[in-house]
């Protein structure tokens, strides 16, 4: 089955076309959840909290996102250290993921990893295919600010443009109109993927 990075920048709606490429009937996994269940263990906590202090450490006992944010988006070493630690334990997670996907009865159409910086981290490789999410400008500013991101231009400097992804990507899909709009564009897609398997 076809095993597929979809990216874009942010506010470009990566998570809404995850949630409907589910819909129509792939596995999907997301890399940021996978992060955040992460920030959960007590491997990442111990290892956060011993580089950064108990700022990171939130009054529920799990990772403050908020803080770790101030930590790494305007210092690129300790953001180099964040991502040295997570990253390989995401990949085994995603691997992990794969490989069940391969045996599930009934077959999912396509397995989809939600990865924000698939071609800034050189990950594309790894894919069949990968699908670029894009909107307009302004689309996608208003929703990153509705969403209150911490550090919001700091992330948006280390990604790609839109235009360099969409060039970069097997498939390109907007985002400025309806849901019904995206999920059809999606299934187009999935479509395409699976004829040519």
């Amino acid at each position: 089955m076809p095993f597929v990075g979809l990216t874009g920048g942010l506010g470009s709606g990566k998570s809404t076309a995850l949630a409907a490429l589910a819909r129509l009937g792939a596995a999907t996994i997301s890399s940021d959840a996978v992060v955040h269940e992460l920030y959960g263990s007590q491997r990442v906590l111990d290892a956060i909290r011993e580089r950064w202090g108990d700022d990171v450490i939130a009054p529920d006992g799990g990772a403050d996102r908020g803080a770790i944010a101030r930590h790494v988006f305007s210092a690129p070493a300790e953001r180099e250290w964040l991502e040295q630690m997570l990253w390989p334990l995401v990949g085994e997670r995603i691997w992990a993921f794969r490989v069940e996907q391969e045996s599930a009865d009934p077959a999912p159409k396509a397995t989809v990893v939600e990865t924000p910086l698939l071609f800034e981290a050189g990950m594309d490789g790894i894919y069949d295919a990968t699908i670029a999410v894009v909107a307009d400008e302004s689309v996608r500013a208003a929703r990153a600010a509705a969403r209150g991101h911490e550090a919001v231009d700091e992330r948006a400097a280390r990604q790609l443009s839109q235009d360099e992804k969409a060039q970069r990507a097997t498939f390109t899909v907007r985002n400025d109109g309806t849901e019904a709009d995206l999920e059809a564009a999606l299934s187009s897609v999935l479509g395409k993927l699976t004829a040519s398997r």
